[in-house]
């Protein structure tokens, strides 16, 4: 039986449970804190949900690094409650993406090639086609029968041969020769962007369609969505860039959060400024340096991966 997909919302959850776990071990954790934890589980049905997975497996919790340990337990009490807080924000985020990996599909643990959050892999096949894997994505190879399964994530695959590769997806699958293709695996559906040369899809209801250069199309369960049109001159995750031409900055935030291990949050209040530009998703921690630096927002850091950002009015 094919595992459910995991949500944005069903991600979201499962971090803010584990954020809630960690802290209740905290020392400084208080009723005040219980209380709203308390009200946080109430809130949604998902929330209690989440809340009991975690406690199902806080016996892994005692299975963090060697050092987060020692610098809790190990020091003076002013220097071991100073460690803790540096050390909390770790704890949280491992917790986190230990529960979130065991949420994800037994597919993507067993796929040929994966890749972490904020990874990048390329590597060329037998054959001489080039496939590139973008951050949190997994494929699995099978060379000998021409074809290769996009299993999670975002895909490039450049085919230089006449000889055609099979992509399969959730929703169809897409044959790639002598052209190049970047594909997308969302929550409900698979875009597929074709770079160079031409591609055919199909969809697993029957229908087919070419798609050709400067052409993208959604893949679907129903079937196409509409052809569009994209720039595939501008450079992308392929060339380690992220590109905004007067985006909103929640849609920005949304998909640099995809190349940054932990929690990133913005007040709502900043969904509609507009960014424009080019950065480099090798440092994150400068992409968003450089929008404090460019809009009237400030960058609040708990530690390295519990990140807020706010109007910078508010932190007067």
């Amino acid at each position: 039986m094919k595992a459910a997909p995991v949500t944005s919302e069903t991600r979201e959850m499962t971090r803010a449970a584990a954020q809630w776990l960690a802290l209740l071990d905290c020392d400084e954790f208080s009723e005040a804190d219980l209380a709203r934890l308390q009200n946080w589980r109430n809130s949604h049905p998902g929330h209690e949900r989440a809340w009991q997975r975690a406690l199902l497996l806080r016996q892994r919790f005692s299975g963090l690094p060697p050092e987060l340990a020692m610098a809790s337990l190990d020091r003076p009490d002013l220097g071991r409650r100073r460690a803790l807080k540096q050390a909390l924000g770790v704890a949280v985020v491992l917790p986190a993406a230990w529960l979130l990996g065991r949420q994800l599909p037994v597919e993507v643990w067993r796929a040929d090639l994966h890749t972490g959050t904020g990874d990048q892999q390329q590597l060329t096949l037998a054959d001489g086609s080039l496939l590139q894997l973008n951050t949190d994505s997994a494929v699995d190879l099978d060379l000998q029968a021409n074809q290769l399964r996009l299993v999670r994530g975002e895909i490039a695959l450049k085919v230089p041969g006449s000889s055609a590769l099979s992509l399969l997806l959730p929703y169809g699958r897409a044959l790639v020769r002598q052209s190049e293709v970047c594909v997308r695996l969302d929550d409900q559906h698979c875009r597929v962007s074709v770079v160079s040369g031409s591609v055919q899809v199909l969809s697993s209801v029957g229908a087919a369609q070419v798609i050709k250069q400067g052409q993208q199309l959604s893949l679907q369960r129903s079937g196409f969505g509409a052809v569009q049109p994209f720039d595939p001159s501008l450079p992308d995750w392929r060339e380690g860039v992220l590109m905004a031409q007067d985006q909103p900055l929640g849609d920005f935030l949304r998909e640099l959060s995809r190349y940054r291990p932990g929690l990133l949050r913005w007040d709502p209040a900043l969904e509609r400024l507009r960014v424009t530009g080019s950065f480099r998703l090798n440092d994150t921690d400068r992409v968003l340096a450089l929008l404090a630096a460019s809009l009237p927002l400030a960058v609040q850091s708990r530690t390295r991966y519990w990140v807020t950002l706010v109007p910078r009015e508010k932190t007067a």
